[in-house]
């Protein structure tokens, strides 16, 4: 399961549409190692002028991998994230993950880092099985 979801907000999702507000509490409740990934990448990235911050840094345990993943892999979460942040999120590996600017979207460090070239060269045999 992806989510733990309160039942107040299952109820509500069940009824209609639920505030983003509540959605992306509910994420930071439930992923609380992906919520630190992203919201400490988010705020590096707003701390600078670069187009993009990033994190590579291997989870400490299959745990917060697996939270990372299911954060990323999730387009509702991985949209719900990047609007809350202001951010386009980027994925490569199993934990390597780059906030970008949205105006940077169509730049060079973009398209290097979501290029196959980009993925390929973030390969190692230590990553094969992430």
């Amino acid at each position: 399961m992806s989510l733990d979801v309160p039942a107040q907000l299952l109820e509500r999702a069940e009824s209609g549409d639920v505030p983003n507000t509540e959605f992306i509490a509910c994420v930071r409740d439930s992923l609380p190692y992906a919520w630190k990934v992203i919201s400490t990448t988010a705020e590096q990235l707003h701390g600078t002028t670069a187009e993009y911050a990033d994190h590579a840094t291997p989870p400490p345990t299959e745990t917060e991998r697996g939270q990372l993943l299911r954060a990323l892999a999730s387009d509702a979460i991985r949209n719900g994230l990047e609007q809350h942040f202001d951010v386009k999120l980027a994925f490569q590996n199993c934990h390597h993950v780059a906030a970008f600017r949205p105006s940077a979207v169509d730049g060079e460090a973009y398209r290097n880092f979501t290029s196959v070239r980009g993925q390929l060269l973030n390969q190692s045999p230590e990553m094969r099985d992430c």
